[in-house]
């Protein structure tokens, strides 16, 4: 018997009132025990979202003390973590504690399998007994406790051949390399704004790899370390240091750089007002993908018409049918992308 919407997506751990959804909901009921199309998982880590963790870690004045408290006070107040001032969440990794009947019959999902949610944890019901051992510059949170995961939620399973810590940043931002690779055709010039990041690598890879040797991939970013990694990886023709919100200042540092406009362009920068100067920079009818949560759509839809610009752009959502398998390939396919990986993720 087929479920219903309300059941396949969780409607029923809605506190706020009928026919709302989890991820708009102010609170969520976290109660552990699950229904029959539910999955519930003993939670071991969290991985917070970027614009999430500079904006706690800001807050608590760079104490790491202080921001657990501060996850520990959402998840409380909420049943979920869902940072009321940025408005996003994260990710999870945990273990598979019990499968409900219905969820057995629909997936291939078993007890004691460890798997990372592909899923925010804005929309997430999650409880959790304690936080500690915080990474403030990955944010990556050791924590115990319970989350549900819905019939609908996506995960995936975490490899035996890639470390847990390198696993779960490729799956968290696992949406960008896999876009970019059903975006970037052959000769095509690409850019990637704010590309030195974790995403960045991923999405340089799979960039590099459909646009061939006849395409041209251009790297921004204004960190010179993360610059300095990418030049590392030896994927990208051009790497270029720009403020990504300078948006002339952006323009014309590609254009000095490589001489032409993007025919596809990825945004990844985590901070806000980087729109414009990634819309000038991308040819008329060319292509934006929009993968920060930082993004205006406002500011790029009125961007676009007010720089007479035809572009197509797209919302960077993070799920896609391979459940991450092209951002972990990533790293089974390039050393040089994995060891900058082995690096800024070491234990």
């Amino acid at each position: 018997m087929p479920l219903s919407p309300a059941a396949r997506y969780g409607l029923h751990r809605v506190l706020d009132g009928d026919g709302t959804f989890p991820q708009p909901a102010w609170k969520l009921d976290a109660d552990p025990r699950i229904s029959d199309s539910e999955i519930r998982v003993d939670v071991e880590r969290l991985n917070l979202d970027t614009p999430s963790l500079p904006q706690l870690a800001s807050e608590a004045g760079g104490d790491p003390a202080a921001v657990a408290r501060a996850i520990e006070a959402i998840v409380s107040e909420r049943g979920k973590l869902h940072n009321p001032v940025t408005g996003s969440g994260g990710m999870l990794v945990g273990t598979v504690r019990e499968v409900g009947s219905l969820v057995r019959e629909i997936r291939r999902v078993a007890p004691g399998q460890r798997i990372a949610s592909l899923i925010s944890l804005t929309l997430t019901p999650l409880r959790l007994d304690r936080v500690d051992g915080i990474d403030m510059h990955h944010g990556q949170v050791g924590a115990s406790g319970t989350a549900v995961l819905f019939e609908s939620s996506p995960f995936a399973v975490l490899p035996e051949d890639i470390p847990e810590r390198i696993a779960l940043a490729a799956l968290d931002v696992a949406g960008a390399p896999s876009r970019t690779a059903g975006l970037v055709r052959p000769g095509d010039t690409v850019v990637l704004v704010g590309g030195g990041g974790t995403a960045g690598l991923l999405t340089l890879h799979e960039a590099r790899k459909h646009a061939g040797p006849g395409g041209c991939v251009i790297v921004t970013d204004l960190a010179e370390e993360a610059l300095t990694d990418v030049r590392e990886t030896g994927l990208a023709d051009h790497v270029v240091a720009a403020d990504a919100t300078d948006a002339l200042g952006l323009y014309e540092a590609v254009m000095d750089a490589a001489g032409r406009e993007a025919d596809v362009a990825v945004n990844l920068v985590n901070v806000p007002g980087t729109e414009l100067g990634t819309i000038l920079l991308t040819r008329e009818t060319g292509t934006i993908l929009f993968f920060s949560m930082a993004t205006s759509f406002t500011t790029a839809a009125l961007g676009a018409e007010g720089l007479g610009r035809a572009t197509t752009m797209l919302i960077g959502n993070g799920h896609m049918p391979d459940m991450g398998l092209t951002a972990l390939n990533v790293l089974r396919e390039s050393p040089a992308v994995r060891a900058v990986f082995e690096r800024r993720y070491a234990a």
